[in-house]
């Protein structure tokens, strides 16, 4: 890994308990950027562009409120907006890039760091294919190795998942690996999860190129796959929710 950014390859499991059980699971590829360091882990690459097309690219649109707005002032936002203070240390972004010119995330991850280099707040983006974007912003206990953390639900995501319910977040943040886990509850207990493992390597061209060897239009694979899934929870008759109203703040503050 450079200072600037890293790939990390992986897979993410889904298996939901209720009420049926469906398992599905699929390969991924995520980088970790440092967001202040985008441009200058591009002039160092032939394949990793930012703001333009490449094989592999990172556009600044692509994420918050897609308004221009620089990244680290959305974020600083966020976490000010939630009641914790950033003084300017290190953020880094975990999300699929964009592959020839095309990404949909599901979930991007922001691991923001203090001064100090402790993990202060992870803020979890949240997309659905509806083109809505939302956030949860929770702090993080000094000193946790892995970290633990708990929010109501508040996005629209799955026709097949209520609003009544809550997340609990297990998250090993980043490293030689990876790991973050997601269990979705209602009243009655554990409905689903999911839970994405991964390895890091080094970004550099070779590896670059590897990896698009190895996962091929893996973005699109993952629009093509939430859609295929969704045919076979219908088949399987799961029940079908309204989508409601897009939440009326940008971000929930978890615990």
């Amino acid at each position: 890994m450079t200072a600037a950014g890293a790939l990390y390859r992986g897979h993410v499991l889904h298996r939901r308990l209720r009420p049926c059980v469906h398992t599905l699971r699929y390969r991924v590829l995520h980088v970790l950027v440092d967001i202040d360091r985008l441009d200058v882990l591009a002039r160092g690459l032939r394949l990793f562009a930012h703001n333009r097309f490449g094989l592999f690219a990172f556009h600044d649109r692509d994420y918050g409120a897609g308004d221009g707005t620089p990244l680290r002032s959305h974020v600083e936002g966020l976490m000010q907006a939630a009641g914790i203070v950033p003084d300017g240390g290190v953020i880094h972004l975990l999300t699929m890039p964009r592959m020839l010119g095309y990404a949909f995330n599901p979930l991007s991850t922001w691991f923001c760091h203090g001064r100090d280099g402790a993990l202060r707040a992870i803020i979890y983006e949240v997309s659905n294919t509806f083109g809505e974007r939302h956030n949860y912003v929770m702090a993080v206990e000094p000193g946790a190795r892995e970290v633990r953390q708990t929010s109501p639900k508040r996005f629209h995501v799955s026709p097949f998942l209520p609003m009544d319910m809550a997340y609990a977040f297990r998250v090993a943040p980043p490293g030689e690996r990876l790991a973050i886990g997601i269990a979705v509850s209602d009243a009655q207990g554990p409905v689903l999860s999911a839970i994405h493992t991964a390895r890091r390597q080094d970004m550099t061209d070779a590896t670059l190129l590897r990896a698009a060897i190895a996962f091929p239009l893996v973005t699109f694979k993952v629009t093509a796959g939430i859609h295929w899934e969704a045919l076979k929870l219908w088949l399987k008759r799961v029940p079908l929710f309204r989508k409601p109203a897009r939440p009326a703040t940008r971000f929930t503050s978890g615990s």
